[in-house]
């Protein structure tokens, strides 16, 4: 007997479609994207763009915007160039959002799955483990980890992703529950399907969408969280990031208050744009709002 497939995929095909089209039609979508996309053709032209070490000092110290046409944003106290401090520091904040969200929902959604799809004891032991991380406030336990592995891009990404990965864990646990027990979720097992088949392709295409608008969340705070750390000298002493250009402009307010400003708007700029990202989608794919 042949097995019929399920419209669960064609379903879910269909929906993300008009999705996409509906975001399209959202000119803050829009504008957000071009924002991320900038910055993240600054962070891969960097290497082309500003070769060398970003920390090398290359010019005269504290040479403001424009006055000197070999550095255009100017040098810091030490004489390092800004511009490139920037477009290398966009590399290591995307670096470290992309691959701490990457984490979280690797592990949320793991764990939020089997714990909505399977319920029982299963849903228990995970809802405790989830409870016991949530309990510790996220920044906080980001600070110990860093502090025992000692500071680098790698420790502070994974980091960031064990202590945001609770959020996604409920979100899908409750996506799950939800579908469960949706007709074609009964179909596919009335034909023979496994669980992991189901789970994998029959409920999560249709619990994506809330995933996807969690997503730009955690990438932006994740890049928050890394900017703080570095501004309180518990980056990565070996790379630039924009929260340890903040972090050495402090006590220059008064006197070269750029240093300061041109990070923390590239800071504002891209967590502006995946904001942004975050609402349209939301606006997309929430089937509420789409009605």
């Amino acid at each position: 007997m042949t097995m019929l497939a399920s419209p669960a995929l064609p379903r879910a095909h269909a929906w993300r479609a008009h999705a996409l089209g509906r975001y399209v039609l959202n000119p803050a979508g829009l504008t957000g994207l071009a924002l991320l996309l900038l910055v993240a053709a600054a962070a891969l032209a960097a290497p082309w763009l500003y070769p060398g070490d970003p920390l090398d000092m290359v010019g005269t110290p504290l040479s403001w915007p424009g006055q000197d046409p070999a550095f255009p944003l100017g040098t810091d106290t030490m004489g390092r160039d800004v511009a490139a401090g920037l477009a290398h520091g966009a590399r290591v904040s995307l670096l470290v959002g992309l691959t701490a969200a990457a984490l979280a929902l690797g592990i949320g959604v793991t764990v939020g799955a089997a714990a909505g799809y399977f319920g029982g004891w299963t849903e228990r032991v995970l809802l405790r483990v989830t409870e016991l991380f949530q309990t510790v406030p996220a920044f906080l336990l980001v600070i110990v980890l860093v502090a025992i592995y000692q500071p680098s891009v790698r420790v502070i990404a994974l980091a960031i992703g064990v202590s945001s990965w609770p959020v996604v864990a409920r979100l899908v646990r409750a996506e799950f529950r939800s579908l469960v027990h949706a007709e074609f979720v009964l179909a596919a097992r009335s034909q023979g399907y496994g669980h992991l088949r189901i789970i994998l392709a029959e409920i999560l295409p249709n619990a994506l969408p809330p995933i996807i608008v969690t997503t730009s969340v955690l990438v932006a705070n994740a890049i928050l969280m890394e900017s703080a750390l570095s501004f309180m000298s518990l980056g990565d002493p070996n790379v630039v990031s924009w929260g340890s250009m903040i972090g050495d402009a402090r006590e220059m307010l008064r006197t070269a208050w750029y240093l300061a400003a041109l990070p923390g708007l590239s800071i504002v700029a891209t967590v502006l744009a995946l904001n942004l990202i975050g609402d349209a989608a939301n606006d997309a794919f929430n089937p509420r709002l789409a009605r």
